[in-house]
């Protein structure tokens, strides 16, 4: 097996978790504020990689606390706008809006670093995006409050893809180290700001517990560090489009623990993203049948 290949699965993993962390995120908000639940979740994972991981982080050079510290930045908008884009919108609709990175990011990767995209890609994050207007939008077209949060992650969490992609292809930078100092920063600014703008305190209840541990452990730790180690082995755009699935997971999760129903125009645009991920993974070039050599007539 490839090592994009297996990249490739170990972020289908990562994509299930925050498929389902729409629906925890919307469990604990019921005791915990925005600011509150992510510093929550991002120290916590952080703590528990560190106490994993701690031979592997002795030596980090100034570069990798450099881009830990970029990335945790961006991390605190990326999730404020997912946090309040699930208090003020569907679960559905927030995992649909958030999975818009699957087409910024090929658009920010061609302006910034003037990457142009594979036929293939380009097909692939085409259809992506009549998948996700389909799953998304309204008759009216008219976005609610919570949509434009999640826009707002959407274009962070793009940002996000690129700035792992170049910082993880330097010699100085260790991704593994990334992937966790990247969490104790990002949770470090929540928690300035939950100090500042509410009243931080742990959660009340057995069941916003466990929500908000899971969220921690495999949602945020365990899934921020295997994307960051996996992009070394693929690109952030094919990484996009892996994304896609994630509305998938979070409108199932939706409808089996939360009751929410999909029209039929959403189940066509997640067929269709479906399809935008076999497009993307599948190598045409190795199908026999495809390229056929063409044989002399008298035959």
């Amino acid at each position: 097996m490839k090592q994009q290949t297996k990249a490739d699965i170990m972020l289908l993993v990562v994509v299930l978790f925050w498929g389902i962390s729409y629906l925890l995120i919307d469990i604990s908000l019921v005791e915990l504020e925005t600011f509150t639940l992510n510093a929550f979740r991002f120290l916590i994972a952080f703590f528990v990689a560190v106490l994993v991981g701690f031979p592997h982080l002795k030596k980090v050079s100034k570069t990798t606390i450099k881009y830990a510290a970029l990335l945790g930045f961006v991390l605190m908008v990326v999730y404020m706008g997912a946090t309040y884009g699930v208090m003020y919108t569907s679960l559905s609709n927030a995992g649909f809006l958030c999975a818009l990175t699957v087409v910024i990011t090929p658009i920010l990767a061609f302006i910034v670093k003037k990457e142009k995209p594979e036929k293939k890609l380009a097909l692939a994050v085409s259809l992506a995006f009549v998948g996700i207007a389909l799953l998304s939008l309204n008759k009216d077209l008219k976005p609610a409050l919570g949509d434009v949060f999640c826009l707002f992650c959407a274009f962070g969490y793009s940002f996000h893809l690129l700035i792992i992609e170049s910082a993880v292809h330097k010699e100085r930078v260790n991704a593994f180290q990334l992937g966790v100092l990247q969490l104790g920063f990002a949770g470090f600014y929540q928690l300035l700001v939950a100090f500042i703008i509410e009243t931080p305190h742990f959660p009340e209840t057995p069941k916003v517990w466990g929500a908000a541990l899971v969220l921690a452990l495999f949602c945020t730790g365990l899934a921020f560090i295997v994307q960051t180690i996996a992009q070394q082995f693929t690109s952030a755009t094919h990484v996009g489009v892996i994304f896609s699935l994630e509305p998938v997971f979070a409108a199932v999760a939706a409808f089996v623990f939360a009751g929410e129903v999909l029209s039929k125009r959403a189940y066509f645009g997640a067929s269709i993203l479906l399809l935008s991920l076999f497009i993307m993974e599948i190598h045409f070039e190795k199908i026999p049948w495809l390229h056929k050599k063409n044989q002399d007539p008298r035959i």
